[in-house]
């Protein structure tokens, strides 16, 4: 666990909530901060004829495929793949499946899925064969909104003919999964109200389940993670300040161990800041010898339509070198392009 000086030098916003909105027709829009954008003048036939040029050509056309894909939107790349398979009666995954190979089949089969599809099918791979990837249900679950936990569960029962609840338990033990299956109920305030009053009991409440008793009642620390917004989180982090001598993160290290406590970090860490989350997933798969590719795509695909230009500049103020200068130096070719076109730089 890394000093929490550090953790919260990087994760607290430096901008004003006002900063993300923005008035469309006299009304409060949320701002668009997503790398891709719906291609203008778009046409599904012609995407479609010049993807299948692409693939079936002698020597596949990877510059040509990785144009269409990243300069598309989710939205469009899914009416490119219904006009594909009605025109040359294939599917285009399993089209691009024989073309590509390696990373750059992965990211563009990634690509070619909705989000709650991606999403599932993350979640799947994170609970399938041997050992289970706690870190990326974590991911998953503490960053999607609950409508996306909810489309998530019930594509998951589509695709794999199981609950995910059931998955859960079955895949992971203990306090963790007591906090997933929190998660997973997706019933997080998404207000943006701060209940002062709330706050100072919620702060009290943690105290008294944690510090100020021998053991920790852990279910009052996942009650209150899970279910909190963000912003009354942070004002509760703030009122724990004025009852205890130590942070709030700082007593979850003391008090916790394990998978539990990453989740429960996670939650504070994605209540001041869930871009710096994102972009210290990303500097942390490409640190070192050898290169996570599992996140990188993971990121990036799911987060290219979200809030990859907030990652991006958090990356940049984090570690001092730009994410799409990283990504030049820890990776190669058509897979490169891929990364770097959907940090927008086409």
């Amino acid at each position: 666990m890394s000093l929490f000086k550090d953790l919260f030098k990087k994760f607290i916003p430096n901008r004003k909530p006002d900063e993300d909105t923005v008035f469309v027709k006299g009304k409060k829009t949320p701002k668009y901060y997503g790398t891709v954008v719906p291609y203008p003048n778009f046409n599904a036939s012609s995407d479609a004829s010049t993807l299948q040029s692409a693939i079936e050509k002698g020597e596949v056309d990877h510059d040509v495929i990785i144009a269409v894909l990243v300069k598309r939107s989710n939205e469009q790349r899914q009416k490119i793949k219904v006009v594909y398979e009605a025109s040359t009666g294939k599917s285009l995954e399993k089209a691009l499946k024989s073309a590509l190979r390696s990373d750059l089949e992965d990211i563009s089969l990634a690509l070619l899925m909705d989000p709650p599809h991606f999403d599932a099918y993350l979640l799947r791979k994170a609970t399938k064969g041997f050992g289970t990837h706690e870190h990326v249900l974590v991911e998953v679950l503490v960053t999607r909104s609950n409508q996306e936990i909810r489309e998530l569960k019930r594509v998951f029962k589509e695709e794999y003919q199981e609950e995910l609840e059931e998955v859960i338990k079955e895949e992971t033990s203990g306090d963790f999964t007591t906090a997933l299956l929190a998660l997973l109920k997706a019933q997080k305030d998404e207000s943006v109200e701060i209940d002062n009053d709330l706050a100072r009991k919620d702060a009290e409440s943690l105290f008294e389940a944690g510090e100020n008793t021998k053991g920790t009642d852990v279910s009052v620390f996942i009650d209150i993670l899970t279910k909190r917004s963000g912003p009354q989180l942070i004002k509760t982090f703030q009122r724990y300040a004025t009852v205890s001598d130590i942070t709030l993160p700082k007593a979850l290290d003391l008090e916790l161990k394990g998978d539990i406590e990453e989740c429960l970090i996670d939650i504070v860490k994605c209540s001041f800041n869930k871009a710096a989350v994102f972009a210290e997933k990303l500097h942390l798969a490409m640190k070192g010898h050898g290169t996570c590719e599992d996140t990188l795509i993971r990121v990036m695909v799911s987060r290219s339509e979200v809030d990859l230009k907030k990652i991006i500049e958090q990356y940049r103020a984090m570690y001092d070198v730009s994410l799409q200068e990283a990504i030049l130096m820890d990776t190669k070719g058509h897979y490169e392009r891929v990364l770097l076109g959907l940090c927008g730089a086409h």
